[in-house]
């Protein structure tokens, strides 16, 4: 184990260029804010062209399955694999508790079971304040049918409680879209700020170079990704621009604040107080992503999408999709 440590730290030090870092960290900033740009927009001003097509709601459903296979894929390819080099790491791993616990594993629990509080929470209130709507819809209908004379009362009440049952499921359907997005980006924001600020902490060129080019296309992915579920659940413009503006500008400025924690204190991303804090915070972002996609993406889609089951083709490209953006999540981990 030591002499393991000696080899790492001989090979960072001879890597170890403050200038070339600098510069390389500086031209990372410009290239991941436009990639991430490009990522979430895009799917988000498709669906914005084609809105009201025929093929519209397939392709919504496609693009969000290719989302799901990217967001699954980065929990468990990429976060959380980092998250247990952190922990793992020779200058963690020795000491008290980290040697006595497997920490990782646990703050990921935590991180899933945190979700599906939100989760049971959210669609809890959104039942019962839609219930008490229900209720008033009721009583409104007595006093109609009680108004109308000469009409079959009985059959008007029963459609027109049938389409307000429908205008409530799909009220419903809508707001857990929209919460499944805000908590994903939430999850997604954790770890696009963990990559930040460990980039701009390192002054190891060696490691730069190449996470410059597979951020970007990281940020490409994991754009889509979330632009596809912000792009079904139907937002206002102005909640779509901020949502995509936050999602942009977070591993940018995570760079920043990793450059500027480093030239305030020398702190950089070798620390074990920092890799601690790598390590907890990536596992608590993995468990969010495997949740939300799991459960709030694949299981919602697959077996509980009404368009999905009436069309056994829709179902096979909408697997192939996952499959491709969990392999194209997967191949960028070769780099970072």
């Amino acid at each position: 184990m030591a002499t393991a440590c000696q080899i790492d730290a001989t090979r960072a030090l001879s890597c170890r260029n403050s200038e070339a870092a600098s510069r390389l960290k500086f031209i990372s900033i410009f290239v991941i804010f436009f990639t991430s740009v490009l990522g979430i927009s895009s799917p988000v001003l498709l669906a914005r062209f084609f809105q009201g097509k025929p093929f519209y709601d397939k392709a919504i459903l496609v693009i969000k399955c290719f989302a799901a296979g990217v967001i699954l894929s980065t929990a468990l390819v990429h976060v959380l694999p980092d998250a247990y080099a952190a922990l793992g790491d020779c200058q963690v791993a020795p000491k008290h508790p980290w040697k006595d616990f497997p920490f990782a594993g646990l703050v990921t629990l935590i991180g899933a079971l945190l979700s599906l509080l939100v989760d049971v929470t959210a669609s809890a209130h959104m039942e019962g304040h839609g219930g008490s709507h229900g209720g008033a819809s009721e009583y409104s209908l007595v006093e109609t049918r009680e108004g109308l004379a000469g009409k079959k009362v009985g059959e008007l009440q029963n459609a027109e409680l049938g389409l307000q049952r429908s205008e409530k499921d799909e009220d419903l359907i809508k707001l857990k879209q929209r919460l499944v997005s805000q908590v994903l980006e939430i999850g997604i924001i954790f770890h696009s700020v963990i990559i930040g600020v460990t980039m701009g902490m390192s002054q190891n060129q060696c490691t730069i170079r190449p996470l410059v080019a597979a951020l970007a296309f990281h940020q490409i992915f994991e754009g889509m990704g979330l632009g596809g579920c912000i792009a079904q659940a139907g937002f206002g413009f102005g909640t779509v621009a901020y949502m995509c503006f936050l999602f942009s500008v977070t591993t940018p400025m995570g760079i920043v604040l990793g450059m500027i924690i480093f030239s305030l204190t020398g702190y950089d991303d070798s620390n074990p107080n920092a890799l601690i804090m790598e390590g907890l915070l990536g596992s608590l972002s993995s468990g969010v992503l495997i949740y939300m996609g799991l459960v709030d993406l694949i299981a919602v889609d697959f077996f509980h999408n009404k368009l999905m089951s009436s069309a056994p083709s829709l179902k096979k490209i909408s697997y192939v999709a996952l499959t491709i953006g969990s392999a194209f999540m997967s191949i960028l981990a070769l780099w970072a």
